[in-house]
């Protein structure tokens, strides 16, 4: 109907194995969401070499995008809408059976539409939770937004994106990025290991 689409095309066309085990999990979780908060899974190429994931287009790019640009000028209430949009995402993960778990919950991984509504995207690092705790060993997320618990390759559950939440809160109300001035090594030592956590400004 000539909508526009967004393609993801996995540029690790590694197909024998884990890389291909990892795009079909992608796609499966994909193609259970339906959520106003989440992006909308429309298909994929599901065979080697052009593995790639369709979903719905969404012209402002991603959260981190909007919130970083020099001289962002988001009102105080535009921004609790899009703390609210997050959490109903997220809640829609968690509250599937059995729970999604994202394990990436970035502003990154977040984007906006054409009227300012954000949406939670990019499955890669997602679990589906059959018991009480998954583990992965796989960490290749993003260490700034990441909990103690995943940043130290532990078991985990639906509380990791809470934490990860909590990092998206603040940078929704400080407009800073998180823990910056740190690499990401520092960033898993300081939160993974020595127990810091982002300070709240006193302004706030």
């Amino acid at each position: 109907n000539g909508s526009e689409v967004a393609v993801k095309k996995f540029l690790d066309q590694d197909f024998s194995g884990a890389a291909l085990a990892e795009f079909k999990r992608e796609v499966r979780i994909m193609r259970r969401l339906r959520h106003p908060n989440v992006v909308l899974f429309m298909g994929a190429v599901t065979r080697p070499p052009n593995l790639s994931i369709i979903t719905e287009f969404l012209p402002r790019g991603s959260l981190y995008r909007i919130i970083h640009r020099p001289h962002c000028q988001i009102d105080e209430k535009r921004r609790i809408k899009m703390a609210l949009d997050v959490a109903r995402g997220m809640n829609c993960l968690h509250a599937s059976t059995p729970t999604i778990v994202h394990r990436d919950l970035k502003s990154p991984n977040l984007l906006v539409d054409k009227n300012w509504n954000v949406k939670v995207g990019d499955f890669g690092l997602s679990r589906l939770k059959h018991n009480t705790f998954l583990s992965s060993k796989s960490t290749a997320g993003t260490p700034e937004w990441m909990s103690p618990e995943v940043l130290r390759n532990e078991n985990s559950n639906e509380k990791c994106d809470v934490f990860s939440f909590g990092v998206i809160l603040w940078e929704l109300a400080t407009l800073k990025l998180p823990w910056s001035g740190m690499n990401p090594m520092q960033v898993v030592g300081a939160v993974g290991f020595q127990n810091r956590r982002l300070d709240i400004p006193k302004d706030l």
